[in-house]
């Protein structure tokens, strides 16, 4: 979570929010196997802030929509039908 705290600090999450959106962001580095690389890293967690700063705070959510517009196999991440009817673009 303090990964991200520089990204975020004219935000105001509350720490369930905080919880999920560093939840997501360390499954979606694990299974795209980001290891160390920070640049990837915050262009994952820009991308998780903006989804959470549009109201999506499910952690499962936040991660699979990640994965999907990073180009993850279906069978790694199923987009869901609620995702896909709020879709605000593209990751990158």
């Amino acid at each position: 979570m303090n990964k991200m705290m520089p990204l975020i600090q004219d935000d105001a999450f509350g720490p369930d929010v905080l919880r999920a959106m560093s939840t997501a962001l360390e499954e979606v580095c694990r299974m795209l196997e980001v290891g160390n690389d920070q640049a990837a890293r915050e262009v994952m967690a820009v991308r998780i802030i903006e989804l959470a700063r549009r109201g999506e705070c499910d952690p499962e959510r936040l991660r699979d929509r990640v994965l999907r517009e990073a180009g993850a196999t279906p069978s790694v991440s199923m987009p869901r039908q609620s995702q896909m009817q709020s879709d605000p673009g593209p990751l990158v």
